[in-house]
């Protein structure tokens, strides 16, 4: 918790006692359904929160804003922006239904208010739009894109930023983004965080 705290320093008591939530409640549901590598619970904070954030660090979501999270797995980045923007609203969604229990009871146990889980495919959503979509190692770029691209409302709600597909990648992307055929806004976390996991571990933001 007091790597978030290094990095971030406006949060109310609220969101400070949620942050520091996160470690026993996924320890604890982590002995039941494994979403999280056992080895990555001793670094909750710095694998999994703080990579998630560095989406926060990054574009500074606008209170009322709708995102999907694709492929949420035990929650990230999503549980971890929701406390973060306690005014956004987060869909979270994976094909496992195991993992959206996880997701759901982490949530309940939180009080998150402006979290929702669903079981299922993003492909199959239907007649709802978001305005951003985020997501965490979960398929190539191109896929995603294909995916996000018909749910996400084509306007601006922020001013610096346009509606988009953010999501978070490692290692070499060089094939991957060619096979996609996309231009994406490359921010390498190190940078943003100067922690060891972090090297070659990249935020890309496509605008819609």
């Amino acid at each position: 918790m007091e790597l978030i705290l290094q990095y971030f320093g406006d949060f109310s008591s609220k969101q400070i006692e949620q942050f520091s939530m996160l470690k026993d409640l996924y320890a604890d549901w982590n002995e039941k359904i494994n979403v999280i590598s056992r080895k990555d619970i001793d670094s909750l904070y710095e694998r999994h929160v703080l990579h998630s954030l560095s989406i926060a660090a990054q574009i500074p979501f606008a209170s009322g804003l709708d995102i999907l999270d694709i492929g949420t797995g035990g929650g990230f980045p999503g549980i971890p922006l929701a406390i973060f923007f306690p005014e956004v609203h987060f869909c979270l969604y994976d094909s496992i239904a195991k993992k959206i229990k996880v997701v759901n009871e982490v949530s309940s146990a939180l009080g998150l208010k402006n979290v929702e889980a669903h079981h299922g495919r993003v492909e199959d959503i239907k007649g709802r739009k978001f305005d951003f979509a985020v997501s965490r190692a979960v398929a190539p770029l191109k896929d995603l894109w294909r995916w996000s691209k018909p749910l996400l409302k084509n306007e601006k709600k922020m001013e610096d930023f346009k509606n988009g597909l953010i999501c978070l990648k490692g290692g070499d992307l060089t094939e991957e983004i060619a096979e996609s055929g996309l231009r994406p806004y490359i921010t390498e976390i190190y940078n943003v965080f100067p922690q060891e996991p972090f090297k070659e571990k990249f935020i890309l933001y496509i605008p819609i």
